[in-house]
C-alpha cells in the first residue's frame, strides 16, 4: 500500500514545495519574504522538470544519425537557464527592495500602502 505513495515521492515533494512558496508569497506582507517564497515555488518547478525527465527503463537522450553521435541538450538547458533567470529575478526583487525601504523606510507591504494614502 505505501509503495506507490513513496514511488511518486518527488511528486509530493514538488506539491509541497509549491504550496508552502505560494503560501508565503500569499500570507507575509514582509517584501523579502515574499521573494523567498517565490523562490521556493521557483525551487519546486525545478524538481518537477528534473523529476520528469527520469524514466523508468529510459535510456540516455542520445541520438544517432549516421556515423555521428550527439546528446539532446534541451531539457538540461531549459532548467539551467531557468536557474540563471531565478538568481537574476531575484537579485533584482532584493535590489527593489533596497530602494522601497529607502523611499518609505519599512518593508512591511501594509506600512507601504498606508503612507501611499497619506497626504504629502
Amino acid at each position: 500500500m505505501t509503495a506507490p505513495l513513496f514511488s511518486l515521492f518527488n511528486y509530493w515533494l514538488v506539491v509541497v514545495l509549491m504550496m508552502i512558496g505560494f503560501y508565503v508569497v500569499i500570507a507575509q506582507g514582509n517584501l523579502v519574504k515574499k521573494l523567498f517564497g517565490l523562490n521556493i515555488f521557483q525551487v519546486s518547478v525545478f524538481v518537477l522538470y528534473i523529476s520528469m525527465g527520469k524514466v523508468e527503463g529510459g535510456t540516455a537522450p542520445i541520438i544517432t544519425t549516421g556515423d555521428r553521435l550527439y546528446t539532446n541538450p534541451l531539457p538540461s538547458v531549459l532548467i539551467l537557464t531557468a536557474i540563471v533567470v531565478g538568481v537574476a529575478t531575484l537579485s533584482l526583487g532584493l535590489a527593489l527592495v533596497v530602494r522601497i525601504r529607502d523611499a518609505f523606510g519599512t518593508i512591511e507591504e501594509d506600512e507601504i500602502e498606508a503612507q501611499e494614502g497619506e497626504p504629502t
